[in-house]
């Protein structure tokens, strides 16, 4: 398996997410922040700049975590698919393969469905921009997005097979959909996973401690093939936890972390023991 990260959980400068990476043994990077800024402000110049970091590093850049598609249905599309653009020329500078992106939030209190042809529309264009490039769109189920359940991500990749899947356990959790049966129905699109567990509460946690059924459903994506995954710990950290011991545990959840790196570097090896 090749196993990517969210390093920017680790910590807002680059460097240190490649230290992260290395530390943890992961082949490479889903970009998201670093302290150039979010993948999707930089110039092409600053990710000229990261490639070489990468580079230098013996690192990849898989995915751009970009959030395209992370805007409101009825807001300034226009506007976002001059975004999209930059984006995707970055995205190109950096070597990476995917694209991760959303299906647009649902204004509250409304049917998604009335929303539908919209939708595919927008993601049809996306689509047809980044023809030729390369690089993959891939979609990612979040709460409160068209694609949050499993039955609306599978319109989506029947309406339009030039897009992937990022299937995210945790986000079906926290949406109240089911991940066994949301496996079944998305796993012939899956490209690759983020790798996220969660409790019915919605609470995230290490990969294995949940409800997302992460045993069984990494055992099939590697039986089916499948050999990507990228670590996305959204851990709960306790700043000044080790301050307040003294000698004597304080009284906290059993999954918060000192550190944002003591964070990282426990989902993924979460992951590595799962594996």
């Amino acid at each position: 398996m090749k196993l990517y990260a969210f390093a920017d959980e680790a910590s807002p400068l680059l460097k240190n997410q490649i230290a992260a990476m290395h530390r943890n043994g992961l082949q490479g990077l889903e970009i998201r922040n670093t302290d150039f800024g979010n993948v999707s402000t930089i110039t092409p110049a600053q990710a000229g700049e990261i490639r070489k970091m990468m580079d230098d590093a013996g690192l990849t850049v898989w995915s751009c975590g970009s959030p395209i598609g992370k805007i409101a249905i009825d807001g300034d599309f226009k506007g976002h698919l001059e975004v999209f653009r930059r984006t995707l020329e970055v995205t190109n500078i950096l070597g990476a393969q995917n694209m991760r992106m959303f299906s647009f939030y649902m204004p509250g209190e409304k049917d998604p469905a009335a929303y539908r042809n919209q939708v595919m529309d927008y993601l049809g264009q996306l689509l047809h921009i980044a023809d030729g490039t390369g690089i993959d769109l891939c979609h990612e189920n979040e709460k409160g997005i068209y694609g949050d359940i499993a039955p609306r991500c599978r319109e989506i990749f029947d309406a339009l097979p030039a897009l992937k899947c990022v299937f995210d356990p945790a986000n079906f959790i926290q949406s109240g959909q089911e991940t066994l049966s949301a496996w079944e129905m998305l796993k012939p699109f899956v490209k690759y996973m983020h790798v996220k567990d969660a409790l019915p509460s919605g609470q995230v946690v290490p990969a294995g401690k949940g409800a997302g059924h992460l045993p069984e459903i990494l055992s099939d994506f590697k039986a089916m093939g499948g050999e990507h995954l990228s670590v996305e710990p959204h851990l709960k950290v306790f700043s000044g936890l080790e301050n307040l011991e003294h000698g004597e545990k304080t009284v906290m959840d059993d999954f918060a972390y000192p550190t944002s790196d003591i964070a990282f570097d426990a989902a993924c090896s979460a992951l590595k023991a799962l594996l």
